[in-house]
């Protein structure tokens, strides 16, 4: 699977957090369920503009995806890593996801870069 980024955009430019990273911060902390209808996601564009051959990428990563895992929030409750997971639990009619949660957000790994010049490589 290649490399994963959480891209947020921000005065300075497009941050971006390596998930790797991100999952590693998070193993200490203690998962609680959240409300999928709080995820403010699931109901704002969140993929951008997506031709059908990139949703039915999406459609596999989903059905793909191991919900065993908890996502990751950041301090204001938005999805960091997990979106594909909040869809499976959506499309089974689960109606809370496990969840871990930043108290304060982690310095970004990149600042300014598009996500074109972002590091990727595949990983086992």
């Amino acid at each position: 699977m290649r490399k994963q980024y959480h891209l947020r955009p921000s005065a300075k430019g497009l941050r971006a957090w390596d998930v790797d990273r991100l999952v590693e911060m998070t193993k200490h902390l203690t998962p609680e369920l959240v409300p999928l209808a709080a995820i403010r996601e699931v109901d704002e564009p969140y993929w951008g503009e997506m031709t059908c051959r990139k949703v039915d990428g999406h459609a596999r990563l989903i059905d793909e995806c191991d919900p065993s895992f908890p996502i990751i929030l950041s301090s204001d409750g938005r999805v960091m890593d997990g979106m594909h997971r909040v869809l499976k639990a959506l499309r089974r009619g689960e109606t809370h996801i496990n969840a871990v949660r930043f108290k304060v957000d982690p310095e970004p790994d990149h600042v300014g870069v598009s996500p074109e010049d972002l590091p990727y490589q595949e990983q086992a």
